[in-house]
């Protein structure tokens, strides 16, 4: 049986349109479900602006349920923005969801026009949550708190290089570096200043930098990176941020907990902080040591600390309290 046909079983039957668009740098498929609902939508679309914004009309027009894209290294931001600006409910997934769910369904080829449709069947199917469009200023912070990561990265290769590189281009490797650090302060002080003179940020990085623990990096990374911080439930924080413990349990065996997934560099970062936390923020520092007393290894005793320091920056600013020990 084709990879086509087994998605059209598949389908359920409903009046709600979904759709799914898969995103390339030169064009973007648009698969629509029910298929025989009317209008339809155009199935292949150059990906630049003008074609973009016909396609945004014809969606606007058939007023779909949800429509869904895959997070692609910042290809489907353009169309995701032009979405929502319309109006529009979008969710922006994982691909590694899709494909599992593709798999799944026993779908196992994978070209442009099936992905489209394997996307729209994901909504149908899954309803992910859409997602809210964050505004210029919110996407200006997080492109500079990426373009820092970037930077970051490349010293800390440059610095590894330097020890085995040969003397004819050790120059060229210290003056690497020296660029490096200075392009990283620049957008260090363009960050702080951008989130300091804000009448939005400006009190989050107040109550934030307040934390005995936190310091700007982390400050930055939160409110670059995990801008929902502040509107979400505890637990919903940990899953964003990968912190949340996993079970592993059948029958009658109980398996350890792990934590998996969520916002690689947020972890990273809050992790770092957790490390000072451990030192010099009394809560936190308590709670470490009644967990390494209990006899929990050091890193499971460093997720828990780290969630709970998490826990206590989202309660912060949720109700804008300044730290209390």
């Amino acid at each position: 049986m084709s990879e086509d046909r087994l998605i059209n079983r598949r389908i359920l039957m409903s009046e709600e349109v979904f759709v799914g668009i898969d995103v390339c740098k030169a064009w973007l498929d648009v698969a629509q479900l029910p298929a025989s609902q009317p209008p339809g939508v155009s199935a292949r679309v150059d990906n630049h602006d003008s074609a973009r914004a016909r396609l945004v009309e014809e969606l606007v027009r058939l007023q779909p349920a949800l429509i869904v894209l895959e997070a692609t290294g910042g290809l489907e931001t353009a169309i995701a923005a032009a979405l929502c600006t319309a109006g529009l409910r979008v969710a922006v997934v994982n691909p590694k969801r899709v494909r599992d769910f593709a798999r799944a369904s026993g779908v196992l080829a994978k070209t442009d026009r099936l992905d489209a449709r394997v996307l729209a069947l994901f909504a149908q199917c899954l309803h992910p949550a859409a997602q809210t469009l964050p505004d210029e200023a919110q996407r200006e912070v997080t492109e500079l708190v990426d373009r820092r990561a970037q930077l970051v990265a490349m010293r800390a290769q440059e610095k590894t290089r330097l020890a085995s590189v040969q003397r004819v281009a050790r120059k060229s490797v210290r003056e690497h570096i020296e660029w490096l650090d200075a392009r990283i302060k620049h957008i260090e002080h363009d960050l702080d200043a951008r989130l300091k003179d804000s009448p939005v940020y400006s009190p989050k990085y107040a109550l934030l930098h307040s934390v005995p623990g936190v310091g700007r990096v982390t400050v930055r990374m939160l409110l670059g990176r995990l801008p929902e911080l502040g509107t979400l439930q505890r637990k919903r924080a940990a899953a964003l941020v990968g912190l949340a413990p996993f079970a592993d349990d059948s029958g009658k065996r109980r398996g350890q907990r792990y934590v998996q997934g969520g916002r690689a560099e947020v972890r990273a970062v809050l992790y770092m902080a957790t490390l000072s936390a451990v030192r010099c923020n009394p809560v936190i520092k308590v709670m470490f040591e009644r967990l390494r007393a209990a006899g929990k290894p050091f890193k499971v005793a460093m997720t828990a600390c780290s969630r709970k320091l998490l826990t206590i920056l989202n309660a912060m600013l949720k109700h804008n309290t300044p730290w209390a020990a």
